[in-house]
């Protein structure tokens, strides 16, 4: 007689070992368990076990260098950004909330179109995900929260499979924000999501007629894909130029230091076939 295949929900659903991760990780919640920018603390467990399931079996994440995320204080994680749908972020942020070596409960930085979608929006805006608006990123740095911001926006998610692992232009709104605040950059590589949802071409007339940035041209599949998340050590840079000319150099030096960490996932990737 064959045997059962496990029920994936009933194990998403009853994981019992999110109960401790939601009592030891930093939060700044009110009596009602939010926080000002919509976090809810008591739907964090069923987010956190379906993020659980994402990262251990679906795509059976392997992360280096948590060891480089601040335990308190301010900071701004900054990756590369690939998918099409911000999974990534989700496994980022998973892998903050349960780093041994001090948990934090990051905010993500979220396209302004993302609350609008049915389910997504508000799943990851419980999950911590805010509309990457500067004003709220501000606030939040003055928070001390750890957030995690992709420059890349909406031409990275949607970049076409044929150009993975390129990296698109960088925005240059966090490195401002950085310098104003004193907040360390901790560039971050991720490697694997490239594969998962696969886009062949961005259907601009669609895109203009919907009102979206993108309307990309997909397989309607999300392909298991194993990821590999290399975390960087935390870089600083002072207050002290003001020319647009050498805010876009220092972004530079941060998208170099991001491309070498996708190197090192590749290549991880590659030794172990």
């Amino acid at each position: 007689m064959a045997a059962k295949k496990p029920n994936v929900v009933k194990k998403i659903l009853e994981d019992p070992s999110i109960e401790e991760y939601i009592n030891i990780f930093p939060n700044k919640v009110g009596s009602k368990g939010y926080d000002a920018w919509g976090f809810n603390i008591k739907n964090m467990k069923s987010n956190m076990r379906l993020a659980k399931w994402l990262f251990n079996d679906f795509y059976k994440v392997e992360v280096f260098g948590l060891e480089h995320i601040p335990k308190e204080g301010r900071c701004l994680v900054i990756p590369n950004h690939s998918g099409q749908l911000p999974f990534d972020g989700v496994l980022l942020a998973y892998a903050l909330l349960t780093n041994p070596n001090g948990p934090r409960a990051p905010k993500a930085m979220a396209e302004r179109f993302l609350p609008s979608v049915p389910f997504i929006g508000n799943w990851l805006n419980s999950m911590g995900a805010v509309i990457g608006d500067p004003v709220n990123c501000e606030r939040m740095l003055e928070n001390e929260e750890a957030i995690i911001a992709f420059p890349e926006g909406v031409r990275g998610s949607n970049k076409l499979y044929k150009n993975r692992y390129q990296l698109q232009r960088f925005g240059s709104g966090f490195m401002h924000l950085a310098m104003k605040h004193n907040a360390p950059i901790i560039p971050v590589g991720i490697v694997g999501m490239e594969e998962t949802i696969r886009s062949y071409a961005d259907i601009k007339p669609l895109a203009k007629f919907l009102g979206l940035p993108v309307a990309p041209l997909i397989i309607p599949f999300v392909f298991p894909s194993k990821v590999y998340i290399y975390i960087g050590k935390p870089i600083y840079f002072a207050n002290d130029v003001h020319k647009e000319h050498d805010i876009k150099e220092r972004v530079e030096q941060v998208k170099v230091e991001i491309d070498k960490l996708l190197k090192k996932g590749l290549v991880k990737r590659e030794e172990a076939g």
